[in-house]
């Protein structure tokens, strides 16, 4: 069951790319938070963000841009599972997703940046 049930049947299409990787970057945040405090919170962060991760990926407006952002899936994965090959971490990466944050701001959410 998706834990983002709204946004899994259809609402994430909706957002414009900048809004769908701030998002992304909001669940890092959360992990971020936990990661050291609460390991079961910690996990549904990762959980939540992967989802997300995966509903972006499955946007078909992205084509173009699917293979940065399987990247960045990648990235994040090797930081929570994996032997820590990219030699970075989740403050590394948040950095990377807060750009789109700052930019979906400002943009009005209904103007959809479309893939070029």
């Amino acid at each position: 069951m998706a834990q983002h049930q709204t946004l899994a049947e259809g609402r994430w299409q909706k957002f414009s790319l900048a809004d769908q990787l701030g998002n992304i970057g909001s669940e890092i945040s959360r992990a971020i938070k936990w990661q050291d405090r609460d390991k079961k919170i910690f996990y549904r962060t990762v959980d939540r963000a992967l989802e997300l991760f995966d509903l972006t990926l499955d946007d078909p407006r992205w084509i173009g841009r699917r293979q940065e952002i399987a990247r960045t899936r990648e990235v994040f994965c090797d930081i929570i599972f994996g032997d820590k090959k990219y030699n970075t971490t989740l403050a590394d990466l948040l950095c990377y997703f807060d750009q789109f944050a700052y930019f979906a701001r400002l943009i009005p959410n209904d103007s959809i940046i479309k893939d070029s």
